[in-house]
């Protein structure tokens, strides 16, 4: 399926915003949006690498690199302002900007990767860049999709057993909120043609984002790093108007099989939602 999207234009007329797209997931999934027809931002705090990423796309004026915090509301907002100028609207933002465990392994003041000995600055800044980023992100990009009538925003999340796994906070603890936002604002969206889902890899991806100390723990256990290559085309069916009706939902990049129909695949990829049903709270 990959091939063939990739060389349509199926997203032709659509513009997306892809943060953290300078390397990477990020990377790999802002380019196949290019070369389905999109119009697309690769945005980054690393501008350089995210205008280099974006030309080597090969979508000319339909490619282009933005520098972005998203952190910063002020830079949120500005980056959806001008992409809708530049492009006439905004369809789909794609929420992969993040700070990883080695942001905290590497921090002065990190003892060990135990929460208490952990370095709290840097545990706040993987909490503002990942969960409040991600919603700022949201925040400035969703009215501009609710006012069109149709958008798609997609939260790239982690497994399960990583969300939870020890010595893994805060990045299980963010990620396991950014599933939470998902469920919430897909609610929160309902009847708007504005959707929001998750996808994640369904493993440790072959990106700089693993440490070396993750990597050396693969290599040891016989394990294999995943390609990137693996978000394509969940992505891609999750940017199309087949998945209008999808909302609310997690996909595994994994396990997508080309080889069955979209909805085949779509099926054998979904993943029961992390968190419980909300009708059974107290």
């Amino acid at each position: 399926m990959a091939d063939d999207l990739q060389g349509s234009s199926q997203l032709e007329g659509r513009t997306a915003i892809v943060t953290g797209a300078a390397r990477g997931l990020g990377r790999t999934m802002a380019s196949a949006l290019i070369k389905a027809g999109a119009n697309v931002v690769f945005a980054d705090i690393d501008w350089k690498e995210a205008q280099f990423a974006a030309d080597a796309a090969g979508g000319g004026d339909r490619s282009v690199g933005a520098f972005c915090d998203i952190r910063n509301r002020a830079q949120c907002r500005h980056l959806v302002d001008e992409t809708v100028t530049a492009y006439g609207g905004l369809h789909i933002l794609v929420n992969n900007a993040a700070l990883g465990p080695t942001h905290i392994e590497y921090a002065p003041q990190t003892k060990s990767l135990k929460f208490w000995e952990a370095d709290p600055d840097a545990w706040t800044r993987v909490v503002d860049t990942n969960v409040n980023g991600t919603y700022l992100m949201s925040y400035c990009a969703a009215p501009h999709m609710i006012a069109g009538g149709w958008g798609r925003i997609i939260n790239i999340t982690t497994s399960l057993g990583t969300m939870q796994r020890g010595t893994n906070s805060p990045y299980g603890v963010t990620k396991t909120a950014i599933e939470a936002e998902t469920l919430i604002w897909a609610q929160d969206l309902a009847g708007t043609g504005v959707t929001v889902n998750s996808l994640i890899p369904g493993g440790a991806a072959d990106t700089d984002f693993v440490s070396a100390a993750t990597r050396a723990e693969i290599d040891r256990t016989g394990r294999k790093l995943i390609s990137p290559d693996v978000m394509i085309d969940p992505l891609l069916w999750l940017c199309s108007r087949d998945a209008d009706a999808v909302t609310a939902a997690r996909y595994v990049g994994c396990r997508w099989d080309s080889s069955l129909p979209p909805s085949q695949a779509a099926a054998g990829a979904l993943e029961a939602p992390v968190l419980r049903d909300s009708s059974s709270a107290t």
